[in-house]
């Protein structure tokens, strides 16, 4: 079921002029990669000890992320539950295993798409394409390159003969570029724009989704269904797919290495995901 600026406010420390602990946050959403995990893809330290703090006070603390729900879950597996999962870029969100909403692609769609990538690769481009679906994600090219790429943000990935026959709701097309994904695949699928979000998701991938799904849209029907104003929310992003979830809250925070489209849109900044920018942050305000 589809979905039916202010000035810069650099924050060393996390220093916005609001007194710690005066800041009324009921839910923080954070971006993944680039914005939470290091350029290493770890966690930061001190993430569970603030997580356990934020649920001690009624603060739902949600991901929301291009990656699967099933490798959000795992990643979070121990303190799972009760919190909101923001995957796939806004088009399956879930809590405690049940669905809250999803924005799946209309039937022919991903067929199209994967031509179109079909076209490319036959063209010299070294590219692949992940169709994700609510259970799974599934893939066809099958080298150990492209694999590893793909493992790092689906944990439930199998391998097809043609992901044209895939048979479940399909709710992203995501693409991996070797190369440059925002130089070479994007142009290449501007067709699809007319009707379809193409959004640049990261320096190799490339998102084909409903015009309707962002993390944005996600964050708003959360929010509605859990009485929690923009006000109330705090939101950390560094890339193209966040920008609509940046402008849901009032605390909107780009990182300091984020995209420098992000560091417009957000009303504030964060120290980089190399120094902890997200658990920092959220220390100084909520005094933690």
């Amino acid at each position: 079921m589809p979905y039916s600026h202010v000035p810069q406010l650099a924050v060393p420390e996390a220093s916005t002029g609001a007194d710690a602990g005066a800041v009324d946050i009921r839910l923080i959403v954070t971006d993944m990669d680039g914005t939470l995990l290091d350029d290493d893809k770890r966690v930061p330290e001190g993430l569970w000890d603030t997580l356990a703090a934020l649920r001690e006070r009624g603060v739902l603390f949600s991901p929301a992320s291009g990656r699967q729900y099933a490798t959000l879950a795992a990643e979070f597996a121990e303190v799972a539950a009760g919190m909101v999962f923001i995957a796939e870029n806004g088009t399956y969100v879930v809590r405690d295993g049940r669905e809250l909403s999803s924005d799946p692609l209309a039937p022919g769609v991903t067929a199209r798409v994967v031509d179109a990538v079909r076209r490319l690769a036959a063209g010299g481009t070294d590219l692949g394409a992940v169709v994700c679906g609510k259970r799974s994600a599934y893939v066809e090219r099958t080298d150990e390159a492209f694999l590893a790429e793909v493992r790092r943000y689906y944990l439930r990935c199998e391998t097809v003969e043609d992901l044209t026959a895939v048979d479940e709701d399909v709710i992203k097309v995501a693409l991996f570029d070797f190369g440059s994904a925002a130089e070479t695949t994007a142009p290449a699928l501007a067709p699809f724009a007319d009707t379809h979000q193409v959004v640049v998701s990261g320096e190799h991938w490339v998102d084909v989704m409903n015009r309707t799904a962002n993390k944005g849209a996600a964050l708003r029907r959360l929010q509605a269904e859990l009485g929690i104003t923009p006000a109330q929310t705090m939101v950390f992003g560094d890339y193209l797919n966040d920008l609509e979830m940046l402008d849901a809250a009032d605390w909107s925070f780009a990182m300091s290495n984020a995209h420098p489209e992000v560091v417009r849109r957000a009303r504030h900044l964060a120290p980089s995901n190399n120094d902890n920018g997200v658990l920092r942050t959220i220390a100084r305000l909520l005094d933690l």
